[in-house]
């Protein structure tokens, strides 16, 4: 599987398990996988949903700073790749 760095971790919160990602690259989309790697981050997630600003959207753009759902700890810094299907 091929993979794009797409985006960086810049917080986490561990209440709501949600990272905020700033998108620097390509473009993200409800039901793209992602991968997020860190030092000691390492596994891939399924977009259920993202956000900009608590409003739902399908589709997050280079500059876009969202909110995802994760299903493990996220630091800052960690690095996300988008999953391109073979």
């Amino acid at each position: 599987m091929a993979e794009e760095k797409i985006g960086e971790v810049m917080k986490f919160f561990a209440k709501p398990s949600v990272a905020a990602v700033k998108i620097t690259s390509g473009e993200l989309a409800v039901g793209d996988t992602v991968k997020f790697t860190g030092h000691t981050t390492d596994f891939e997630d399924k977009i259920d949903s993202m956000e900009i600003d608590n409003k739902q959207i399908e589709k997050a753009v280079p500059g876009d700073y969202i909110g995802i759902k994760v299903s493990d700890r996220v630091r800052p810094g960690d690095e996300m790749f988008k999953v391109i299907p073979e």
